[in-house]
Protein backbone atom coordinates (compact mmCIF):
# COMPACT_ATOMS: atom_id res chain seq x y z
CA UNK A 1 0.00 0.00 0.00
CA UNK A 2 3.02 2.27 0.74
CA UNK A 3 4.51 1.70 -2.52
CA UNK A 4 1.72 2.53 -4.38
CA UNK A 5 0.90 5.82 -2.33
CA UNK A 6 4.65 6.74 -3.57
CA UNK A 7 3.74 6.04 -7.11
CA UNK A 8 0.54 7.79 -6.83
CA UNK A 9 2.00 11.24 -5.99
CA UNK A 10 4.79 10.49 -8.58
CA UNK A 11 2.25 10.15 -11.47
CA UNK A 12 0.06 12.82 -10.42
CA UNK A 13 2.92 15.70 -10.16
CA UNK A 14 4.23 14.65 -13.76
CA UNK A 15 0.65 14.65 -15.11
CA UNK A 16 1.12 18.25 -16.80
CA UNK A 17 4.15 16.93 -18.25
CA UNK A 18 1.98 14.51 -20.27
CA UNK A 19 0.66 15.14 -23.66
CA UNK A 20 -2.84 16.49 -23.57
CA UNK A 21 -5.00 16.41 -26.54
CA UNK A 22 -7.98 17.89 -27.49
CA UNK A 23 -10.75 15.72 -27.49
CA UNK A 24 -9.67 14.36 -23.96
CA UNK A 25 -12.89 13.69 -21.32
CA UNK A 26 -13.33 13.71 -18.18
CA UNK A 27 -15.95 11.47 -16.68
CA UNK A 28 -18.05 12.69 -13.87
CA UNK A 29 -20.06 10.36 -11.14
CA UNK A 30 -22.75 11.88 -10.13
CA UNK A 31 -24.32 10.17 -6.80
CA UNK A 32 -27.66 12.56 -6.36
CA UNK A 33 -30.03 12.23 -3.80
CA UNK A 34 -32.87 10.97 -6.47
CA UNK A 35 -30.25 9.68 -9.51
CA UNK A 36 -27.00 8.49 -10.15
CA UNK A 37 -25.22 10.00 -13.41
CA UNK A 38 -22.62 9.58 -15.46
CA UNK A 39 -21.66 12.44 -17.11
CA UNK A 40 -18.82 12.81 -19.95
CA UNK A 41 -17.50 16.36 -19.99
CA UNK A 42 -15.15 17.90 -22.71
CA UNK A 43 -12.90 20.80 -22.09
CA UNK A 44 -15.24 23.27 -23.54
CA UNK A 45 -17.35 22.17 -21.26
CA UNK A 46 -19.85 20.71 -23.19
CA UNK A 47 -22.01 17.32 -21.94
CA UNK A 48 -21.33 14.93 -24.88
CA UNK A 49 -23.02 11.88 -22.89
CA UNK A 50 -24.80 11.19 -20.19
CA UNK A 51 -26.60 8.19 -18.53
CA UNK A 52 -29.01 9.13 -15.84
CA UNK A 53 -30.66 6.01 -13.05
CA UNK A 54 -33.20 6.98 -10.86
CA UNK A 55 -32.74 5.83 -7.33
CA UNK A 56 -35.18 4.52 -4.62
CA UNK A 57 -33.91 7.70 -2.89
CA UNK A 58 -34.38 5.69 0.83
CA UNK A 59 -36.11 3.86 3.15
CA UNK A 60 -37.69 4.25 6.14
CA UNK A 61 -37.98 1.63 8.83
CA UNK A 62 -38.80 4.10 11.25
CA UNK A 63 -40.77 7.73 11.44
CA UNK A 64 -38.02 10.23 10.50
CA UNK A 65 -35.52 8.05 9.34
CA UNK A 66 -33.65 8.00 5.75
CA UNK A 67 -31.28 4.98 5.25
CA UNK A 68 -30.10 3.53 1.73
CA UNK A 69 -27.60 0.36 1.16
CA UNK A 70 -24.18 2.09 0.25
CA UNK A 71 -23.95 -1.13 -1.58
CA UNK A 72 -26.73 0.06 -3.95
CA UNK A 73 -24.93 3.02 -4.30
CA UNK A 74 -22.04 1.17 -5.72
CA UNK A 75 -24.30 -1.13 -7.50
CA UNK A 76 -26.02 1.69 -9.31
CA UNK A 77 -22.88 3.87 -10.20
CA UNK A 78 -21.79 0.81 -11.60
CA UNK A 79 -24.95 0.51 -13.93
CA UNK A 80 -24.81 4.36 -14.83
CA UNK A 81 -21.66 3.28 -16.49
CA UNK A 82 -21.88 0.45 -18.32
CA UNK A 83 -25.39 2.38 -19.21
CA UNK A 84 -23.48 5.16 -20.81
CA UNK A 85 -20.13 2.70 -22.64
CA UNK A 86 -22.96 1.52 -24.37
CA UNK A 87 -24.50 4.82 -25.89
CA UNK A 88 -24.63 4.89 -29.76
CA UNK A 89 -22.56 7.79 -29.45
CA UNK A 90 -19.86 6.40 -27.14
CA UNK A 91 -19.24 3.62 -29.58
CA UNK A 92 -19.15 5.41 -32.49
CA UNK A 93 -16.70 8.26 -31.54
CA UNK A 94 -15.15 5.68 -29.26
CA UNK A 95 -15.60 8.23 -26.45
CA UNK A 96 -14.31 5.57 -23.58
CA UNK A 97 -11.45 5.16 -24.77
CA UNK A 98 -10.77 9.35 -24.44
CA UNK A 99 -11.82 9.17 -21.01
CA UNK A 100 -8.52 10.60 -18.81
CA UNK A 101 -9.47 10.68 -15.22
CA UNK A 102 -12.53 10.19 -13.22
CA UNK A 103 -14.15 12.19 -10.76
CA UNK A 104 -16.94 11.52 -8.32
CA UNK A 105 -19.65 14.42 -6.26
CA UNK A 106 -22.11 13.36 -3.97
CA UNK A 107 -24.95 14.36 -1.68
CA UNK A 108 -23.65 15.35 1.42
CA UNK A 109 -23.47 14.48 5.13
CA UNK A 110 -25.07 10.90 3.96
CA UNK A 111 -22.73 8.70 6.31
CA UNK A 112 -21.33 4.98 5.87
CA UNK A 113 -20.08 2.73 8.80
CA UNK A 114 -17.14 0.09 7.39
CA UNK A 115 -15.41 -2.90 9.83
CA UNK A 116 -12.08 -3.94 9.48
CA UNK A 117 -12.90 -5.97 6.04
CA UNK A 118 -13.99 -2.98 4.43
CA UNK A 119 -17.86 -3.80 4.50
CA UNK A 120 -20.93 -2.15 5.45
CA UNK A 121 -22.14 -3.04 8.53
CA UNK A 122 -25.56 -1.03 8.10
CA UNK A 123 -27.22 0.96 6.13
CA UNK A 124 -25.85 4.34 5.43
CA UNK A 125 -27.52 7.04 7.22
CA UNK A 126 -28.69 9.44 4.78
CA UNK A 127 -28.75 13.03 4.89
CA UNK A 128 -32.40 13.40 4.90
CA UNK A 129 -32.50 11.77 7.87
CA UNK A 130 -33.74 13.44 11.38
CA UNK A 131 -33.39 11.01 14.33
CA UNK A 132 -31.31 12.72 17.52
CA UNK A 133 -29.08 11.50 20.02
CA UNK A 134 -30.16 11.85 23.40
CA UNK A 135 -29.32 14.27 25.54
CA UNK A 136 -30.29 13.83 29.14
CA UNK A 137 -27.70 13.10 32.23
CA UNK A 138 -26.91 9.75 31.16
CA UNK A 139 -25.89 11.15 27.95
CA UNK A 140 -24.34 14.73 28.53
CA UNK A 141 -21.71 16.79 26.73
CA UNK A 142 -18.90 16.01 28.15
CA UNK A 143 -16.60 19.11 27.72
CA UNK A 144 -13.80 20.79 29.25
CA UNK A 145 -14.45 23.26 31.72
CA UNK A 146 -13.10 26.16 29.48
CA UNK A 147 -14.86 25.35 26.65
CA UNK A 148 -18.52 24.77 28.56
CA UNK A 149 -17.24 29.00 29.42
CA UNK A 150 -16.69 29.30 26.35
CA UNK A 151 -19.99 28.52 24.95
CA UNK A 152 -22.23 30.23 27.34
CA UNK A 153 -20.14 33.48 27.31
CA UNK A 154 -20.98 33.70 23.22
CA UNK A 155 -24.65 32.30 23.65
CA UNK A 156 -23.93 29.67 22.14
CA UNK A 157 -24.80 26.74 24.34
CA UNK A 158 -28.05 25.01 22.18
CA UNK A 159 -25.94 25.02 18.80
CA UNK A 160 -23.15 22.85 20.63
CA UNK A 161 -26.18 20.56 22.06
CA UNK A 162 -27.87 20.75 18.13
CA UNK A 163 -24.83 19.44 16.34
CA UNK A 164 -23.98 16.73 19.40
CA UNK A 165 -27.55 15.36 18.66
CA UNK A 166 -27.59 15.43 14.94
CA UNK A 167 -24.39 14.17 15.04
CA UNK A 168 -25.05 10.24 13.36
CA UNK A 169 -21.86 9.09 15.00
CA UNK A 170 -23.57 10.05 18.63
CA UNK A 171 -26.68 8.02 18.24
CA UNK A 172 -25.43 5.27 16.69
CA UNK A 173 -22.73 4.90 19.94
CA UNK A 174 -26.59 5.39 21.90
CA UNK A 175 -28.54 3.26 20.44
CA UNK A 176 -26.35 0.64 18.18
CA UNK A 177 -23.21 0.52 20.20
CA UNK A 178 -22.64 -3.03 18.90
CA UNK A 179 -22.22 -1.50 15.08
CA UNK A 180 -20.08 1.57 16.36
CA UNK A 181 -18.00 -1.01 18.32
CA UNK A 182 -17.41 -3.04 14.87
CA UNK A 183 -16.91 0.19 13.28
CA UNK A 184 -13.06 0.66 11.49
CA UNK A 185 -14.51 3.46 8.94
CA UNK A 186 -16.31 6.07 9.29
CA UNK A 187 -16.94 7.55 6.26
CA UNK A 188 -19.51 10.28 4.12
CA UNK A 189 -20.71 8.28 0.81
CA UNK A 190 -17.95 10.20 -1.24
CA UNK A 191 -14.89 8.60 0.72
CA UNK A 192 -17.03 4.83 0.59
CA UNK A 193 -17.31 5.16 -3.21
CA UNK A 194 -13.85 6.47 -3.58
CA UNK A 195 -12.93 3.59 -1.24
CA UNK A 196 -14.72 1.02 -3.90
CA UNK A 197 -13.44 1.98 -6.84
CA UNK A 198 -9.62 2.71 -5.77
CA UNK A 199 -9.17 0.50 -2.23
CA UNK A 200 -7.91 3.86 -0.75
CA UNK A 201 -9.54 5.55 2.02
CA UNK A 202 -9.13 8.84 1.37
CA UNK A 203 -11.73 11.53 0.25
CA UNK A 204 -11.61 15.05 -0.60
CA UNK A 205 -11.27 18.28 1.35
CA UNK A 206 -14.25 19.94 -0.53
CA UNK A 207 -16.59 16.98 0.42
CA UNK A 208 -16.46 17.81 4.11
CA UNK A 209 -20.04 18.63 4.73
CA UNK A 210 -21.50 17.01 8.06
CA UNK A 211 -21.39 16.24 11.23
CA UNK A 212 -17.67 15.03 11.84
CA UNK A 213 -14.58 16.60 13.71
CA UNK A 214 -13.14 18.75 11.18
CA UNK A 215 -11.79 22.13 11.09
CA UNK A 216 -13.51 24.44 8.11
CA UNK A 217 -11.49 27.15 8.62
CA UNK A 218 -8.01 25.49 8.55
CA UNK A 219 -9.61 22.67 6.34
CA UNK A 220 -8.26 19.69 7.30
CA UNK A 221 -9.13 17.48 10.61
CA UNK A 222 -9.47 19.07 14.22
CA UNK A 223 -6.84 19.50 15.85
CA UNK A 224 -6.03 17.55 19.33
CA UNK A 225 -7.65 19.90 21.72
CA UNK A 226 -10.50 21.00 19.36
CA UNK A 227 -14.13 20.50 21.05
CA UNK A 228 -15.50 17.94 18.74
CA UNK A 229 -13.51 15.64 19.38
CA UNK A 230 -15.08 15.71 23.22
CA UNK A 231 -18.57 15.57 22.22
CA UNK A 232 -18.18 12.77 19.53
CA UNK A 233 -17.22 9.30 19.51
CA UNK A 234 -14.98 9.41 16.61
CA UNK A 235 -11.21 8.64 16.66
CA UNK A 236 -8.83 9.93 13.93
CA UNK A 237 -8.13 6.29 12.65
CA UNK A 238 -11.52 6.18 11.93
CA UNK A 239 -11.60 8.74 9.54
CA UNK A 240 -9.83 9.00 5.83
CA UNK A 241 -6.82 10.90 4.59
CA UNK A 242 -7.88 14.40 3.24
CA UNK A 243 -7.06 15.44 -0.14
CA UNK A 244 -7.35 18.79 -1.93
CA UNK A 245 -9.65 19.43 -4.84
CA UNK A 246 -8.26 18.66 -8.27
CA UNK A 247 -5.65 16.26 -6.72
CA UNK A 248 -5.24 12.40 -6.57
CA UNK A 249 -7.56 10.01 -4.73
CA UNK A 250 -6.06 6.91 -6.45
CA UNK A 251 -6.31 4.78 -9.34
CA UNK A 252 -9.58 2.38 -10.38
CA UNK A 253 -8.83 -1.18 -9.56
CA UNK A 254 -9.42 -4.29 -10.92
CA UNK A 255 -12.25 -5.19 -9.51
CA UNK A 256 -13.66 -1.75 -9.61
CA UNK A 257 -13.10 -2.16 -13.45
CA UNK A 258 -15.29 -5.04 -13.84
CA UNK A 259 -18.23 -3.16 -12.33
CA UNK A 260 -18.15 -0.08 -14.24
CA UNK A 261 -15.93 -1.00 -17.44
CA UNK A 262 -13.63 1.94 -16.76
CA UNK A 263 -10.10 0.57 -17.26
CA UNK A 264 -7.87 -0.23 -14.45
CA UNK A 265 -5.33 2.31 -13.62
CA UNK A 266 -7.80 5.31 -14.71
CA UNK A 267 -6.84 8.27 -12.16
CA UNK A 268 -9.58 9.27 -9.66
CA UNK A 269 -9.28 12.87 -8.97
CA UNK A 270 -10.72 14.55 -5.90
CA UNK A 271 -13.39 17.27 -6.52
CA UNK A 272 -15.93 18.06 -4.21
CA UNK A 273 -19.88 17.89 -2.74
CA UNK A 274 -22.84 18.48 -5.52
CA UNK A 275 -23.26 21.74 -4.06
CA UNK A 276 -20.04 22.85 -4.33
CA UNK A 277 -19.01 21.68 -7.97
CA UNK A 278 -22.68 23.14 -8.65
CA UNK A 279 -21.28 26.79 -7.68
CA UNK A 280 -18.25 26.59 -9.49
CA UNK A 281 -19.89 24.93 -12.35
CA UNK A 282 -22.55 28.24 -12.58
CA UNK A 283 -18.60 29.81 -12.88
CA UNK A 284 -19.53 31.59 -9.45
CA UNK A 285 -15.83 31.91 -8.36
CA UNK A 286 -16.61 35.72 -6.90
CA UNK A 287 -18.34 36.90 -4.02
CA UNK A 288 -20.04 39.46 -6.27
CA UNK A 289 -22.10 36.10 -8.26
CA UNK A 290 -24.33 34.06 -6.42
CA UNK A 291 -24.98 30.67 -7.35
CA UNK A 292 -28.73 29.87 -6.09
CA UNK A 293 -29.76 26.39 -6.27
CA UNK A 294 -33.50 25.29 -6.62
CA UNK A 295 -32.45 21.87 -5.85
CA UNK A 296 -33.91 19.18 -3.09
CA UNK A 297 -31.90 21.40 -0.72
CA UNK A 298 -32.35 24.97 -2.33
CA UNK A 299 -29.57 26.99 -1.40
CA UNK A 300 -27.84 30.43 -2.16
CA UNK A 301 -23.79 30.56 -2.49
CA UNK A 302 -21.08 32.79 -3.08
CA UNK A 303 -17.58 31.66 -2.92
CA UNK A 304 -14.94 33.87 -0.94
CA UNK A 305 -11.47 33.46 -1.01
CA UNK A 306 -11.70 34.41 3.19
CA UNK A 307 -13.75 32.64 5.39
CA UNK A 308 -16.87 34.35 5.82
CA UNK A 309 -19.27 32.87 8.14
CA UNK A 310 -23.10 33.34 6.49
CA UNK A 311 -24.83 33.07 9.70
CA UNK A 312 -22.84 33.79 13.12
CA UNK A 313 -21.10 30.93 14.56
CA UNK A 314 -22.51 28.54 11.02
CA UNK A 315 -18.99 27.72 9.46
CA UNK A 316 -18.90 28.50 5.58
CA UNK A 317 -18.17 24.94 3.44
CA UNK A 318 -15.37 24.45 1.43
CA UNK A 319 -14.91 25.04 -1.80
CA UNK A 320 -14.60 22.96 -5.29
CA UNK A 321 -11.60 25.06 -5.21
CA UNK A 322 -8.93 24.47 -3.04
CA UNK A 323 -8.55 26.79 0.44
CA UNK A 324 -11.31 28.98 -0.76
CA UNK A 325 -14.91 29.04 1.25
CA UNK A 326 -18.24 28.62 0.12
CA UNK A 327 -21.12 30.61 2.00
CA UNK A 328 -24.15 29.69 1.91
CA UNK A 329 -27.84 29.78 3.22
CA UNK A 330 -29.61 26.59 3.33
CA UNK A 331 -33.76 26.17 2.79
CA UNK A 332 -33.83 22.51 3.82
CA UNK A 333 -36.07 20.72 1.61
CA UNK A 334 -36.49 23.93 0.02
CA UNK A 335 -37.11 23.03 -3.87
CA UNK A 336 -38.63 19.81 -2.05
CA UNK A 337 -41.84 21.31 -1.59
CA UNK A 338 -42.45 21.87 -5.40
CA UNK A 339 -41.99 18.07 -5.96
CA UNK A 340 -43.97 17.87 -2.88
CA UNK A 341 -46.99 19.59 -4.84
CA UNK A 342 -46.63 18.11 -8.28
CA UNK A 343 -46.75 14.40 -6.37
CA UNK A 344 -50.26 15.63 -4.53
CA UNK A 345 -51.74 18.16 -6.60
CA UNK A 346 -50.07 17.79 -10.01
CA UNK A 347 -50.98 14.10 -11.13
CA UNK A 348 -52.85 15.90 -13.73
CA UNK A 349 -49.93 17.94 -15.28
CA UNK A 350 -47.65 14.92 -14.99
CA UNK A 351 -49.53 12.23 -16.97
CA UNK A 352 -50.44 14.74 -19.43
CA UNK A 353 -46.98 15.26 -20.17
CA UNK A 354 -46.12 11.85 -20.38
CA UNK A 355 -49.16 11.79 -22.88
CA UNK A 356 -47.51 15.07 -25.11
CA UNK A 357 -44.17 13.89 -24.86
CA UNK A 358 -43.11 16.67 -23.34
CA UNK A 359 -41.28 17.84 -19.93
CA UNK A 360 -43.93 17.89 -16.87
CA UNK A 361 -42.03 21.48 -16.46
CA UNK A 362 -43.68 23.35 -19.16
CA UNK A 363 -46.70 22.44 -17.90
CA UNK A 364 -46.50 23.45 -14.70
CA UNK A 365 -45.01 26.76 -15.93
CA UNK A 366 -48.70 27.18 -17.39
CA UNK A 367 -50.41 26.54 -14.30
CA UNK A 368 -48.40 29.53 -12.80
CA UNK A 369 -49.08 31.75 -15.75
CA UNK A 370 -52.35 31.15 -14.69
CA UNK A 371 -52.41 33.61 -11.59
CA UNK A 372 -50.56 37.34 -11.45
CA UNK A 373 -47.44 37.94 -9.48
CA UNK A 374 -48.04 38.32 -5.80
CA UNK A 375 -50.52 35.39 -5.90
CA UNK A 376 -53.55 37.12 -5.05
CA UNK A 377 -52.34 37.83 -1.62
CA UNK A 378 -51.17 34.05 -0.76
CA UNK A 379 -48.10 34.57 1.13
CA UNK A 380 -45.65 31.29 2.00
CA UNK A 381 -43.14 30.49 4.49
CA UNK A 382 -41.47 27.60 3.40
CA UNK A 383 -40.06 26.30 6.83
CA UNK A 384 -41.17 23.02 6.12
CA UNK A 385 -38.01 21.80 8.00
CA UNK A 386 -36.53 23.53 10.32
CA UNK A 387 -32.88 24.66 10.81
CA UNK A 388 -30.58 25.30 13.33
CA UNK A 389 -30.79 29.04 13.60
CA UNK A 390 -35.04 28.41 13.51
CA UNK A 391 -35.53 25.40 15.06
CA UNK A 392 -38.98 25.65 16.42
CA UNK A 393 -40.01 26.55 12.67
CA UNK A 394 -43.00 25.06 10.61
CA UNK A 395 -44.12 26.46 7.14
CA UNK A 396 -47.03 28.71 6.65
CA UNK A 397 -49.34 29.36 4.32
CA UNK A 398 -51.06 33.03 4.56
CA UNK A 399 -54.08 35.11 3.01
CA UNK A 400 -56.27 32.45 2.22
CA UNK A 401 -59.65 33.26 0.31
CA UNK A 402 -62.22 31.38 -2.01
CA UNK A 403 -60.49 32.94 -5.12
CA UNK A 404 -57.37 30.71 -4.76
CA UNK A 405 -56.94 27.64 -6.23
CA UNK A 406 -54.00 25.21 -6.49
CA UNK A 407 -52.50 27.47 -8.69
CA UNK A 408 -52.20 30.04 -6.53
CA UNK A 409 -50.39 27.48 -3.79
CA UNK A 410 -48.16 26.28 -6.19
CA UNK A 411 -47.05 29.84 -7.40
CA UNK A 412 -47.02 31.24 -4.21
CA UNK A 413 -44.36 27.88 -3.25
CA UNK A 414 -42.17 29.63 -6.07
CA UNK A 415 -42.21 32.92 -4.32
CA UNK A 416 -41.72 31.89 -0.84
CA UNK A 417 -38.54 30.05 -1.67
CA UNK A 418 -37.41 33.29 -3.93
CA UNK A 419 -38.38 35.31 -0.59
CA UNK A 420 -36.28 33.15 1.49
CA UNK A 421 -33.39 33.18 -0.43
CA UNK A 422 -33.31 37.05 -1.39
CA UNK A 423 -33.16 37.00 2.53
CA UNK A 424 -30.15 35.05 2.02
CA UNK A 425 -29.10 37.24 -0.28
CA UNK A 426 -29.06 40.27 1.80
CA UNK A 427 -27.53 38.18 5.06
CA UNK A 428 -24.58 37.19 2.58
CA UNK A 429 -23.84 40.36 1.39
CA UNK A 430 -23.48 42.17 4.71
CA UNK A 431 -21.56 39.08 6.23
CA UNK A 432 -19.08 39.15 2.91
CA UNK A 433 -19.50 43.10 2.87
CA UNK A 434 -19.65 42.68 -1.39
CA UNK A 435 -22.87 43.33 -2.64
CA UNK A 436 -24.05 40.61 -5.07
CA UNK A 437 -25.02 41.73 -8.67
CA UNK A 438 -25.30 38.48 -10.62
CA UNK A 439 -27.37 35.34 -9.85
CA UNK A 440 -27.38 32.06 -11.69
CA UNK A 441 -29.33 29.61 -11.22
CA UNK A 442 -29.13 25.60 -11.30
CA UNK A 443 -30.75 22.99 -9.91
CA UNK A 444 -34.30 21.21 -11.36
CA UNK A 445 -36.20 23.88 -10.48
CA UNK A 446 -33.52 25.75 -13.55
CA UNK A 447 -36.17 24.41 -15.53
CA UNK A 448 -38.92 26.41 -15.15
CA UNK A 449 -38.84 29.09 -17.11
CA UNK A 450 -41.85 30.82 -14.76
CA UNK A 451 -39.56 30.17 -11.68
CA UNK A 452 -36.49 31.96 -13.36
CA UNK A 453 -38.57 35.03 -14.14
CA UNK A 454 -40.38 35.54 -10.91
CA UNK A 455 -36.68 34.88 -9.40
CA UNK A 456 -35.72 38.14 -11.72
CA UNK A 457 -38.56 40.11 -10.59
CA UNK A 458 -38.23 39.51 -6.55
CA UNK A 459 -34.31 39.68 -6.52
CA UNK A 460 -34.86 42.86 -8.92
CA UNK A 461 -31.44 41.41 -10.65
CA UNK A 462 -30.94 39.56 -13.99
CA UNK A 463 -31.23 35.95 -13.40
CA UNK A 464 -29.35 33.45 -15.64
CA UNK A 465 -29.65 30.13 -16.73
CA UNK A 466 -26.10 28.19 -17.40
CA UNK A 467 -25.84 26.38 -20.83
CA UNK A 468 -26.44 22.71 -18.88
CA UNK A 469 -28.43 21.55 -16.21
CA UNK A 470 -25.73 18.92 -15.58
CA UNK A 471 -23.60 22.38 -12.98
CA UNK A 472 -22.66 19.93 -9.97
CA UNK A 473 -21.42 17.27 -12.85
CA UNK A 474 -19.41 20.23 -14.61
CA UNK A 475 -17.82 21.48 -11.61
CA UNK A 476 -16.02 18.34 -10.80
CA UNK A 477 -14.95 18.17 -14.36
CA UNK A 478 -13.32 21.67 -14.00
CA UNK A 479 -11.36 20.08 -11.18
CA UNK A 480 -9.91 17.88 -12.75
CA UNK A 481 -9.36 20.01 -15.48
CA UNK A 482 -7.04 22.48 -13.69
CA UNK A 483 -5.61 19.46 -11.52
CA UNK A 484 -4.38 17.74 -14.46
CA UNK A 485 -3.18 20.95 -15.95
CA UNK A 486 -5.14 21.62 -18.84
CA UNK A 487 -5.87 25.16 -17.68
CA UNK A 488 -3.67 27.52 -15.59
CA UNK A 489 -6.06 28.12 -12.88
CA UNK A 490 -9.69 28.14 -12.03
CA UNK A 491 -10.81 31.76 -13.44
CA UNK A 492 -9.47 30.35 -16.42
CA UNK A 493 -11.21 27.27 -16.68
CA UNK A 494 -14.77 28.34 -15.74
CA UNK A 495 -14.26 31.28 -18.52
CA UNK A 496 -13.58 28.27 -20.56
CA UNK A 497 -15.95 26.02 -19.64
CA UNK A 498 -19.35 27.74 -18.27
CA UNK A 499 -21.29 29.95 -20.09
CA UNK A 500 -24.82 31.80 -19.70
CA UNK A 501 -27.81 29.70 -22.13
CA UNK A 502 -30.15 32.83 -21.42
CA UNK A 503 -30.97 35.50 -18.97
CA UNK A 504 -34.32 36.79 -17.39
CA UNK A 505 -34.82 40.37 -17.01
CA UNK A 506 -36.40 41.57 -14.21
CA UNK A 507 -40.35 43.23 -14.99
CA UNK A 508 -40.41 46.72 -13.28
CA UNK A 509 -44.50 46.23 -12.60
CA UNK A 510 -43.66 43.18 -10.78
CA UNK A 511 -40.76 44.35 -8.93
CA UNK A 512 -42.62 47.01 -7.29
CA UNK A 513 -44.99 44.30 -6.35
CA UNK A 514 -42.64 41.83 -4.83
CA UNK A 515 -40.85 44.48 -3.35
CA UNK A 516 -43.96 45.55 -0.90
CA UNK A 517 -44.30 42.34 -0.09
CA UNK A 518 -41.23 41.15 0.68
CA UNK A 519 -40.46 44.25 3.38
CA UNK A 520 -44.20 44.22 4.31
CA UNK A 521 -45.11 40.53 4.92
CA UNK A 522 -42.65 38.40 3.98
CA UNK A 523 -40.24 39.71 6.40
CA UNK A 524 -42.56 39.93 9.49
CA UNK A 525 -44.35 36.65 9.45
CA UNK A 526 -41.29 34.85 11.10
CA UNK A 527 -41.42 36.74 13.73
CA UNK A 528 -45.13 37.15 14.13
CA UNK A 529 -45.60 33.44 13.92
CA UNK A 530 -42.44 32.28 16.14
CA UNK A 531 -44.36 32.50 19.47
CA UNK A 532 -46.87 30.32 17.85
CA UNK A 533 -44.88 27.89 16.35
CA UNK A 534 -43.57 27.65 20.37
CA UNK A 535 -46.66 26.59 21.60
CA UNK A 536 -47.56 24.63 18.67
CA UNK A 537 -44.19 22.54 19.56
CA UNK A 538 -45.04 22.64 23.42
CA UNK A 539 -48.28 20.89 22.64
CA UNK A 540 -47.56 18.53 20.16
CA UNK A 541 -43.93 17.75 21.08
CA UNK A 542 -43.23 18.54 16.93
CA UNK A 543 -40.42 19.07 15.70
CA UNK A 544 -38.65 17.66 18.47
Amino acid sequence: MKEKNKSSISEISDAKAKTKHADDLFLTIDNGTQSMRALLFDQKGELVAKSKIDLDAYFSDSPGWAEQHADYFWQMLGEACQQLWQQEVVIQHKLKDKVVAVTITTQRGTVVNLDSNGKALRPAILWLDQRLACLNTKNKILLPWYWRLLFKCIRQTTVIEYFFRKAQANWLAQKQPEIWKKTDKFLLLSGFLTYKLTGEFKDSIGCMVGYFPFDYKKHQWAAKLDWKWHILPIKKQMLPELVKPGQLLGFITNDAAQVTGLKTGTRLIASASDKACEVLGSGCVEPTTASLSYGTTATINTNNASYVEAQRFIPPFPSAIPEQYNSEIMIYRGFWMVNWFKQEFGQREIHKAQDLGVSPESLFDELVNEVPPGSLGLMLQPYWSPGLKNLEAKGAILGFGDVHTRAHIYRSILEGLAYALKEGKETLEWRQGAKISRIIVSGGGSQSEAALQLTADIFNLPVHRPHTYETSGLGAAITVAVGLGYFDDYTQATKAMTRIEQTFLPIENNVILYDQLYNQVYLKMYQRLKPIYKKIKEITGYPE
